[in-house]
């Protein structure tokens, strides 16, 4: 594979071209690692109160629904965000994966998963309290991210 970056300063935003002779699976990952980059470098706002915070994702544990408002967790703080659930899935990093109707969970954060006798499991993190419940209905698609990342 070559890589090759040209330089031109009259170029108003920045476009990467992929020329290969299939859409194979490592074009697949390099496009996905692309549009990653992309996403990370959006940034988000958090509020407590009348304050607003910026700070990088990779802080956020989890983002939950309660009543009409979503939230981002922290190891010691709660934010409230004003997006939607779904408005999130499409901006954030592949890090971060739907988890339950009212939940989104950082992967990278994760630290222990306990599974219960119900249909539910929870999911632990490191050095707080905070947890948070997998549907069985996403249980199987965190345990292949899990596996990925390995």
């Amino acid at each position: 594979m070559k890589i090759k970056i040209e330089i031109e300063e009259n170029i108003e935003e920045e476009e990467v071209i992929i020329r290969a002779n299939s859409f194979n699976p490592m074009v697949k990952q390099i496009q996905d690692a692309l549009f990653d980059v992309k996403k990370k470098s959006r940034t988000l706002v958090f509020y407590q109160g009348e304050s607003a915070y910026y700070f990088p994702l990779d802080e956020i544990l989890f983002f939950e629904t309660e009543d009409k408002d979503v939230y981002a967790h922290t190891i010691d703080q709660m934010y409230t965000i004003k997006y939607k659930l779904y408005e999130l899935e499409e901006l954030l990093p592949a890090s971060f994966m739907r988890i339950s109707k009212s939940a989104i969970l950082n992967v990278h954060k994760i630290y222990a998963i306990t599974r219960s006798l119900s249909s539910s499991c929870s999911v632990q993190f490191q050095n707080t309290h905070k947890q948070v419940y997998v549907s069985r209905h996403y249980y199987k698609s965190l345990k292949r991210k899990l596996e990925e990342k390995r």
